[in-house]
């Protein structure tokens, strides 16, 4: 019997109750987990490069309605220590998974259970995290992640029936808007349709998109469109948008069965305003909906649900084979043969680089389908074994100044906008043409010159970092006070900001202005 696995959790402290969002029941809401860390961000270091397992859990449904008219046998049984255990007639065999949920574990224990919390916790602090789901068709990886289909249809879904989706999505707007300001929030929604990418939140015809290859980015969509999002509400309408969009259709073993793979992926952006490097992360949290493994027999398929059976299968199958090498050290040396399929493409990250992923086995516990039960339970004990060197994605130093910069002339042509509006004089012989650049800063800011040196002054190491988070500090200084003045008595205004004297600002007056549509590598929208 393999070793019990190290649990993705670690040493936890309960904080205070969170501020209930939007209104919703407390049965939806998670106990949000702060995991303690050093100012220096002892726990993430401790995680970077270090080989981490995949933590495979498994999920046994229930039976259904139509199996018990029909007379089906439990063949499945859950065990007290994370034990799979299959007693069928002539065939008995045991699993062991990271955890186990019988048919009788609820979403909300399926979410506390799973580690999901962890994987939130790591993508907010730079790390690339994936939760997928697999199995037979209609087994319930839909309503583990999701919930139930009402709403994928309109209708509100009751709160303790939310999925993985949902209650992750309450957790990471918890630590943004509570415990982690400066986080910026994006999404995307993608299907793959016999071997076609299609963007879901895409307005317009669905068209294929090409998923290309780069060496800083490695396997991405182009032309992919990212929506930001930051409200339960906004990233709930972008999720019903895109499910409403994605192929469905029913045969014999599930009347709404997914015809295509899907792909959600969260980008968590945390925004530079100190000269520390590492203060600007980019993690990224993806759930993956894996179109169910069929037997065409069992499922009637056929026309046009052949052609997508097969295809099904087909990028199944180029899955299990590239874990398959994965788990061999000889063989993961050599090449992985990601580019059999879109699939194993998009997926490259999560299974053999610097990811973080959840698997999420579900199966069905009737006699019917233990020939795909069996299936699924081996391919979860193979990905266990699956190792990857998980790395924080941090921007480099140059892309950093660069974002200040950029931050900074915004800001700069924001409050010379306002002053104009305001009726005063600008400062400092400020002007966009004119502006010293920031980057070029007098010499009492860290510049020196060695002796006998000739040239461009040297800079002391960091004081550009620490230049520019200044400046860019005082410039949003400067917006807010502006901003405070436009909103109060016209006529007072410009009397009191410059006597530097503000009166506080009105319960109305906003902290930033409303954030500008911005395109960041790929098409991105404002929720």
């Amino acid at each position: 019997m393999s070793p019990k696995p190290e649990r993705l959790h670690g040493p936890v402290s309960q904080p205070p109750a969170p501020p209930q969002l939007l209104g919703l029941p407390g049965s939806l809401l998670p106990t949000l987990v702060v995991f303690p860390r050093s100012p220096a961000g002892e726990q993430e270091d401790s995680m970077d490069r270090k080989e981490t397992c995949l933590r495979v859990v498994v999920r046994v449904r229930p039976l259904t309605c139509q199996e018990l008219r029909r007379g089906d046998q439990r063949v499945v049984h859950c065990l007290g220590d994370n034990t799979i255990y299959v007693n069928a007639a002539g065939q008995e065999a045991a699993f062991r998974a990271s955890a186990a949920f019988d048919a009788g574990t609820s979403q909300e224990g399926l979410f506390e259970g799973s580690g999901m919390k962890r994987l939130i916790e790591l993508a907010a602090n730079g790390f690339s995290c994936t939760a997928f789901a697999f199995g037979q068709t209609g087994s319930g990886k839909t309503y583990s992640l999701m919930g139930p289909l009402a709403q994928s249809e309109g209708q509100p879904v009751t709160p303790y029936l939310g999925g993985l989706m949902q209650r992750a999505f309450v957790c990471l707007l918890e630590q943004t808007q509570c415990y982690r300001p400066g986080l910026v929030l994006s999404a995307s929604y993608v299907e793959i349709h016999n071997e076609q990418v299609r963007d879901l939140l895409s307005p317009g015809p669905p068209r294929p998109l090409p998923v290309r290859w780069s060496k800083t980015r490695g396997f991405y969509i182009e032309n992919l469109l990212t929506v930001e999002f930051g409200s339960l509400e906004a990233i709930m309408d972008l999720l019903q948008e895109g499910t409403r969009r994605r192929r469905s259709a029913a045969h014999v073993l599930n009347r709404h069965s997914s015809r295509s793979h899907a792909l959600l992926t969260i980008r968590i952006h945390r925004k530079a305003l100190s000269p520390d490097p590492s203060s600007c992360q980019q993690g990224v949290l993806c759930f993956v909906d894996l179109a169910g493994s069929e037997r065409v027999k069992d499922t009637g398929s056929a026309g046009e649900r052949l052609v997508e059976a097969s295809n099904i299968n087909r990028s199944l199958l180029a899955l299990g084979h590239c874990i398959s090498l994965l788990v061999d050290p000889r063989r993961r040396r050599n090449h992985i043969p990601y580019r059999d399929s879109k699939l194993t493409r998009l997926l490259a990250e999560s299974l053999g680089g610097s990811g973080i992923t959840l698997m999420v086995a579900c199966i069905s516990p009737s006699s019917r389908c233990l020939p795909e039960t069996l299936r699924t339970l081996r391919f979860a004990s193979r990905a266990k074994k699956v190792t990857t060197k998980p790395m924080a994605h941090r921007v480099s130093r140059e892309k950093l100044l660069r974002s200040l910069e950029q931050e900074i002339q915004a800001l700069r042509e924001e409050n010379l906008s306002l002053r104009q509006q305001l009726r005063l004089p600008r400062i400092r012989g400020e002007s966009p043409a004119t502006h010293t650049p920031p980057t070029q800063l007098p010499e009492c800011q860290g510049e020196s010159r060695a002796p006998g040196q000739r040239g461009a002054p040297r800079r002391a190491p960091g004081s550009a970092r620490r230049s520019l988070s200044g400046l860019l500090q005082d410039f949003v200084l400067e917006n807010e006070q502006l901003r405070r003045w436009l909103l109060s008595t016209p006529a007072a205004a410009p009397a009191a900001v410059l006597s530097g004297q503000p009166r506080p600002p009105p319960a109305s007056a906003p902290r930033y202005g409303p954030p500008p549509a911005r395109l960041a590598g790929d098409r991105t929208l404002s929720a």
